[in-house]
C-alpha cells in the first residue's frame, strides 16, 4: 500500500440548535442547553481520536429574510445559539487530548480581553485551545454594537489586521522563561523578561502587558474562514488552519492552490498551514441506503428554512427575489465562500430561488453520502488531490452523526493507515504538525512584512 500522509479531523459544532433541520431529526438531542450535551459529545469526539471541536458564533438573531427575526427563530436558521467560550471550557474538562476552539468576532471585542481570555484556556487546557477568526457578517450583529450596518469589508479586515498584532504582542508580552517561582531566594518572576507593548493604533490603543503569561502553544491555533480576496490574503498571513467549503473537488484545489501560493509570498511555508474543508457524511450500509437517509433527513427541510439559511449566510434579504426564477448575481454578500459553492451548484442544476433553499437547508457540504468504504475513498481522494489537510466534519444531528462517523468511517481511516490510532501527546499544535510561533513572530506576519 502506498504510504499516506495523516488526515486531521474537526468537528463543526453548533452551540444550539443544529441546523434547519438537524434537529427536527428523530435522533437528535434536545440537551443543547446543559452542559451534558456538549461534555457527551467532546468525549465521543475523544473517542473518535479527532484534533479538535469548533464551535462557530455570530453576534445576533438573524433577520435577513425580510428583516424579520421571525424566520430565524421559527427554523432554526442560526439560534438560538450560547457564548462559545463557556462551551468550549466545558468541552475541555470533559476531555484529555480533545481540542476546542471558538469563534470570537474581531469586529465587537477588544484585543486584551480575547487576549487574556484564550491564554488562559489555553494554560487550563496545557496547550489545546484555538480560536476562530471572524470579522463578523451580518449587519444585524452591528446593530447590537450601535451600528447601523457593517462597515465596508476592506475595513473590517484592516481592524482584523491591527486586532491580531495587538493580540499577538500581547501574549509575546511575556518570555517563556519569565517565571522563576524559587521559593529559596523568594523571587517570583524577572521583570526584564516582561514588556509592555504600548500599541496606539488606528482602532486600538493597548498598554500591556498582558495579565497572564505566555500560553503553552505560543499562540493558540489560529484559525480563519475567509474566502473573499481579503480574507484568502488574511487567512495566508496569520492563519494556522482553514475551515472552507466547497462543491466539488476542482474548486477546492483552485483554493488549496491560491492559498497556499499567499502563503509564500508573506513569506511562511505553505505547509504550515492547514486547510480543513466541511463535509457532511451521510453514511448507510450502501450507497442505496445512505441515499435513502439523506432524502428522510432532506424531507425535514422546508423551503423557507433553508432560503432562511442562506440569507443568514450572505447577509441578503432574499424574499425581494422571485421565488420561481434563478438566483440573481450579488456584488456584497456575507459569507463570500457560502456564495460562491451556491452560485457554483445552482448554475451547473439550473435550480431556482426556491429550489436552491430546499437544497441549502439539508446540504451534506463534501459529496460524502455512502457507506463508510465510500466516504473513506472521498476522504481519501482530497487529500490525495491536494484539496485538504483533513476534514471539518459536519453533522446532520447530534450527537448521533458524530457517534456513527466515529463507530464506522474512523475505524476504516485507521485500517488505511490515513488517521491515528491513538493521541501522542502534547499540544493541540503538536497535533496538527504546527509550530510553536517564536517569540516576536507577530513581527514578521504584521502587514505581510519579513523580519
Amino acid at each position: 500500500m502506498t504510504a499516506h500522509r495523516q488526515i486531521h479531523l474537526a468537528a463543526f459544532l453548533n452551540a444550539g440548535v443544529q441546523g434547519t433541520a438537524g434537529w427536527r431529526h428523530p435522533d437528535a438531542g434536545d440537551g443543547y442547553l446543559t452542559a451534558g450535551h456538549y461534555a457527551r459529545i467532546a468525549q465521543v469526539l475523544e473517542r473518535g481520536r479527532f484534533d479538535f471541536a469548533f464551535v462557530p458564533d455570530a453576534l445576533s438573531v438573524p433577520r435577513s429574510l425580510g428583516d424579520s427575526f421571525d424566520p430565524a427563530v421559527r427554523w432554526g436558521s442560526g439560534t438560538p445559539r450560547l457564548d462559545p467560550v463557556p462551551v468550549i471550557t466545558i468541552m475541555a474538562s470533559a476531555t484529555t487530548h480533545l481540542g476546542v476552539a471558538a469563534t470570537v468576532s474581531t469586529g465587537y471585542h477588544e484585543p486584551y480581553h480575547l487576549a487574556r481570555e484564550f491564554a488562559t484556556i489555553d494554560h487550563l487546557t496545557s496547550g489545546r485551545s484555538g480560536w476562530n477568526v471572524v470579522t463578523s457578517f451580518q449587519d444585524a450583529e452591528a446593530q447590537n454594537f450601535g451600528q447601523d450596518a457593517l462597515p465596508p469589508r476592506p475595513e473590517r479586515y484592516a481592524r482584523a489586521e491591527e486586532f491580531l498584532e495587538v493580540t499577538t504582542r500581547l501574549w509575546d508580552s511575556w518570555a517563556d522563561d519569565a517565571i522563576v517561582a524559587d521559593k529559596e531566594t523568594g523571587v517570583y518572576g524577572r521583570p526584564e523578561r516582561v514588556d509592555a507593548i504600548d500599541h496606539d493604533g488606528a482602532h486600538f490603543r493597548v498598554r500591556g502587558p498582558l495579565s497572564v503569561p505566555r500560553p503553552p502553544q505560543g499562540y493558540p491555533v489560529i484559525i480563519q474562514a475567509g474566502a473573499s480576496e481579503s480574507g484568502r490574503d488574511f487567512a495566508a498571513r496569520w492563519a494556522d488552519v482553514i475551515f472552507c467549503s466547497h462543491e466539488s473537488l476542482a474548486s477546492a484545489v483552485a483554493f488549496s492552490t491560491d492559498i497556499r501560493a499567499r502563503a509564500a509570498a508573506h513569506g511562511r511555508d505553505p505547509g504550515d498551514l492547514k486547510i480543513l474543508p466541511a463535509a457532511t457524511p451521510v453514511i448507510g450500509r450502501d450507497t442505496r441506503d445512505a441515499l435513502a437517509r439523506h432524502e428522510a433527513f432532506a424531507g425535514l427541510v422546508s423551503v423557507e428554512a433553508g432560503l432562511s439559511r442562506l440569507a443568514y449566510h450572505v447577509n441578503v434579504d432574499l424574499t425581494a427575489y422571485d421565488i420561481d426564477g434563478p438566483l440573481p448575481s450579488l456584488e456584497e454578500v456575507g459569507v463570500e465562500g457560502h456564495y460562491r459553492e451556491v452560485v457554483e451548484f445552482a448554475e451547473r442544476e439550473k435550480l431556482t430561488v426556491g429550489e436552491i433553499g430546499r437544497w441549502y437547508g439539508a446540504r451534506t457540504e463534501g459529496s460524502m453520502v455512502g457507506s463508510a468504504v465510500d466516504i473513506a475513498d472521498t476522504m481519501e481522494e482530497w487529500v490525495d488531490a491536494g484539496a485538504a489537510d483533513g476534514f471539518m466534519i459536519q453533522a446532520t444531528h447530534v450527537p448521533g452523526s458524530f457517534e456513527e462517523f466515529v463507530a464506522e468511517v474512523v475505524p476504516e481511516l485507521q485500517r488505511r493507515g490515513l488517521f491515528r490510532t491513538e493521541y501522542d501527546e502534547g499540544t493541540l499544535r503538536d497535533r496538527l504538525a504546527l509550530a510553536r510561533p517564536a517569540r516576536g513572530e507577530w513581527r514578521a506576519r504584521r502587514r505581510g512584512d519579513a523580519e
